[in-house]
């Protein structure tokens, strides 16, 4: 590998750190936050929402792990390219569990002005963090990462 090639390895592997950091932030708050509004409200829709933020957390955390150690054979991105894809089928069951919940009606959830501002902040956060990973997935090749922005997309489709 040439040096100017090691260097653009090197400063894009950086820059998925850093994508991953400021996602693992981003929906350490919004997990947070929305399963706090979702008890607040008594919402199963918030309930959802801070489900998929959990499980976004999670795939931040195994991506950034994975980047951040340099584990790149091809064994290890295999690997943990199935984790992150069983992530979205993680997601898939959050989603069904509160659209379940919300149509059951067993529960009248109270308006959250809180949850509307975060979904609102979300709607503009999650996308424009899918479009960053996507585009450094194609700079590194990287499964995972591509795994990851799909996720980070769904999350933001749903919402």
């Amino acid at each position: 590998m040439t040096a100017l090639r090691k260097t653009l390895v090197e400063q894009t592997s950086s820059r998925v750190i850093r994508i991953q950091l400021l996602t693992i932030l981003w929906m350490s708050v919004e997990a947070g936050v929305s399963l706090w509004a979702a008890w607040s409200a008594q919402s199963p829709a918030l309930l959802g929402f801070g489900g998929d933020s959990a499980v976004e957390l999670l795939s931040a955390e195994i991506v950034l792990r994975h980047f951040y150690l340099k584990v790149r054979t091809a064994d290890a991105e295999e690997q943990v390219a199935k984790i992150a894809g069983g992530l979205l089928f993680l997601l898939a069951a959050f989603v069904l569990l509160a659209s379940a919940l919300a149509l059951a009606g067993h529960v009248e959830p109270r308006r959250s002005t809180v949850g509307i501002v975060l979904l609102i902040v979300a709607a503009v956060v999650m996308p424009w963090l899918a479009r960053q990973k996507r585009r450094l997935s194609g700079a590194t090749r990287s499964a995972v990462l591509r795994a990851d922005a799909a996720e980070s997309r769904s999350a933001a489709i749903w919402r």
